[in-house]
């Protein structure tokens, strides 16, 4: 799908983003059996309470003894918000390449870029053995390794910062929102919006279409 014809990429994050309203960590926990301690550790991190690592490892605790196929399952039921796959659609036939840039954990990141055809996906990793997860995690993976993250990407699809995006929400999309040329804040906090190139409020992902498109016509 990838072409050299690309002109930018756009970084879309996944938790209140994508998943509307909550995280996906916050979902599957509902499986898991520890919902409302993950939701209020979420919070503290949120408010700069707690690092994403101490929210980590909690997490990764409900997640022992359960198999990789059970998780698939459930990610099937994951709210997400109207207009992902038109959007994606849109990205790549308007010149930019769109992947995902998260803290949600692996197999959400895998599941939503097969699912809708981003081009690959960031996230901490679980540890895993004989299928099953232990309980520990295996790959921290914080706000500041997402933006590194996509910045590796601008430099291996062989772009310039200044031509990419990100659509975000919240705490966890400052550090990448700050090193790109265009940044949306959408459904987002107060701290987002203020560090955002422009803001959009709706329940369709299609209406930020009309700032990502400043990135085509920027270099076009």
């Amino acid at each position: 799908m990838f072409s050299p014809d690309h002109v930018g990429a756009v970084f879309f994050d996944v938790d209140g983003t994508l998943v509307p309203g909550t995280s996906s960590s916050v979902f599957l926990a509902g499986f898991l059996g520890h919902r409302e301690e993950l939701a209020k550790a979420e919070d503290a991190y949120a408010s700069d309470a707690v690092d994403n690592r101490q929210v980590s490892e909690l997490d990764a605790a409900g997640w022992a003894g359960v198999s990789e196929d059970q998780v698939s399952g459930w990610l099937d039921g994951l709210p997400l918000v109207s207009g992902i796959t038109a959007t994606v659609a849109w990205c790549w036939q308007d010149g930019l390449v769109p992947v995902l840039a998260t803290l949600a954990w692996s197999p959400v990141g895998s599941y939503l870029t097969d699912r809708f055809g981003f081009h690959t996906f960031s996230g901490p990793r679980l540890e895993i053995a004989d299928g099953r997860f232990t309980g520990r995690v295996a790959q921290h993976f914080d706000e500041y390794d997402k933006r590194d993250f996509a910045l590796a990407q601008v430099r291996e699809l062989g772009l310039v910062p200044r031509s990419c995006g990100a659509v975000g929400d919240r705490r966890s999309d400052l550090p990448l929102f700050a090193s790109v040329g265009l940044s949306v804040a959408f459904n987002a906090s107060a701290a987002a919006r203020e560090a955002a190139t422009a803001t959009v409020d709706d329940d369709d992902l299609r209406s930020v279409l009309p700032v990502l498109s400043r990135l085509v016509t920027a270099t076009r």
